[in-house]
Formats: C-alpha cells, sequence, structure tokens
C-alpha cells in the first residue's frame, strides 16, 4: 500500500465495517489534510515504519496550552499490533507539560476507545457528527458576519469564559479556504464558530444556547449552498432537539476524551475534532 493512500485506507475501513461513511471522500482529501498537518509549525507529526515503509502517523497539534491528538492512521494489514499504541505514546510524551491533551474519537470504534482508556484519557462527552442546512430570520438586534480582526480578544475571553483557556491562536490561523462567523447581540459579540461547514476545525462558543441558535442560523443564512456540519454534545439535550427539529440528521457518534486539566463547560460550546 502507498504511504498516500494508507490513511485514507484506514479510516475508510473502519467507518465502513460499521455502516458509517468515511471522514474523507476520496483519497486525495486525506492526502490534503496529511500535507496540511506535516507543514504546519503547530503540529508535533510522527510516522511508524515497518522495513522502511510508513504504516502509520499521528499528530499533536499545538497551537494553544490544550493540545489536540489526531488523526491517527494504521495501514489496515498492521492493526493489533501495536503500532496504534506507539504512536499515540510519541505523542502523549510531546505532550507532557501542557495544560492537557485531548482527543475525539469515534464510538462505535471500541479498538480506539480501549487503547485511549488504557492510555490514561478519560471519556468527558458523547458527541453526535450532525449535518443539514440551518437558515431563518434573525431577530433586529442580532446580526452575524464573517470574523473580523477587532473579534479576536473578544473571542478569546468567550472562550475563556466557557472553557478556562481560549484558543486564539488556532482560530487566528484558520485556512484561508474555510470562514469564521461570530454574532453581535445589542453591539456585543456574544458567540463565535470557527468552521461550521468543516467539522475536524470547527468549535464554537456561545454565551447562551440562544446565542448559539442564532449564530447557526446566521452562518446558514450567509452560506446557502452549503450544509452545515459539526459536532454536537449531545448532554445539551435542548439544542441538540432544536437541531434535528429543524431538519439536521445524526451521521455518526463520537466520544470526546481528556488527559490533564478538564473544566467542566460553563456555556454553550460546539468542539472540533481535536477539543
Amino acid at each position: 500500500m502507498s504511504k498516500r493512500v494508507a490513511g485514507f485506507a484506514t479510516r475508510r475501513s473502519i467507518a465502513e465495517n460499521h455502516n458509517f461513511r468515511p471522514d474523507f471522500p476520496t483519497a486525495q482529501a486525506g492526502v490534503d489534510l496529511m500535507r496540511m498537518l506535516f507543514e504546519s509549525p503547530y503540529s508535533f507529526s510522527v510516522v511508524a515504519e515497518r522495513d522502511g515503509e510508513v504504516i502509520g502517523s499521528n499528530h499533536l497539534v499545538e497551537y494553544d496550552p490544550i493540545r489536540a491528538v489526531g488523526p491517527i492512521t494504521v495501514d489496515p494489514a498492521a492493526q493489533a499490533k501495536g503500532a496504534g499504541r506507539m504512536l499515540m505514546e510519541a505523542v502523549i510524551e510531546r505532550g507532557k507539560g501542557s495544560a492537557g491533551i485531548r482527543l475525539v474519537q469515534d464510538a462505535f470504534n471500541t479498538a480506539s476507545l480501549s487503547l485511549y482508556a488504557s492510555l490514561g484519557f478519560d471519556v468527558k462527552e458523547p458527541l453526535a457528527l450532525i449535518e443539514g442546512e440551518l437558515k431563518g430570520d434573525l431577530p433586529p438586534n442580532v446580526s452575524v458576519r464573517a470574523i473580523e480582526e477587532q473579534d479576536y480578544e473578544a473571542c478569546a475571553e468567550l472562550c475563556r469564559k466557557t472553557h478556562g483557556f481560549d484558543r486564539l491562536n488556532e482560530l487566528k490561523h484558520m485556512p484561508s479556504f474555510l470562514t469564521s462567523f461570530v454574532a453581535i447581540r445589542d453591539g456585543r459579540l456574544t458567540a463565535y464558530t470557527s468552521a461550521p461547514h468543516f467539522y475536524p476545525l470547527n468549535h464554537a462558543v456561545a454565551e447562551t444556547e440562544e446565542d448559539m441558535q442564532l449564530l447557526l442560523i446566521g452562518a446558514g443564512n450567509l452560506s446557502p449552498d452549503r450544509a452545515m456540519l459539526f459536532l454536537l454534545p449531545t448532554r445539551q439535550t435542548s439544542l441538540f432537539r432544536w437541531c434535528l427539529k429543524h431538519g439536521m440528521r445524526i451521521i455518526k457518534p463520537l466520544t470526546l476524551m481528556a488527559m490533564g486539566e478538564y473544566h467542566e463547560p460553563r456555556a454553550c460550546y460546539l468542539p472540533s475534532v481535536g477539543y
């Protein structure tokens, strides 16, 4: 198997074996993500080799105080032989000294859940990947627009109030092909979302559930030809039901896991595929 498609084949085979659609629609999409991670100065990347051939890879994203693991890939022919554990141990060692390390795993993948738990990660949140269109009217005192430079500090403060830390550096380095949005209520920023159409890099925080709903509706209004695709903590039951009522559908279940510092979120939020 070539190095270009090993990770793509791994993730596709696991998803399809459980009757879920793969994370990457094509091998090239997987290659593009791997290239972005390997080239980023904020990503620590490692590979596993056997007889000179790459059989797996893993990454630790290091934008902000909390580190994010993944995606981890192992050649299907080399699974259950220790490569995944070695790749995880490498990024955990790298993350020592940080405030914490987080990851999101597919809940149907019992092997990865067992591996991460055995390495010291604790289950923190059940998640659902949901997809659909959100559109509607906004109140006259609320506006939603693309993020601007002057919004970043208010976004960081909102994140700190919600989680105890901010994701400012990550937010500032969103890829240019993605758009981040903010909600403004009565002239004050009350919510933001980093990439509501691309769940691996999306995260969002809002002062209230209503602010989150209006943010998502406004982002949908500004992106009429694109479906929303984001991770939702299903313990936020009323927001979950609101999404379902508006026609969004569940794609798959996932689990947020953490090692190190963790604060129970104090406001409405959506995690990325890292945390």
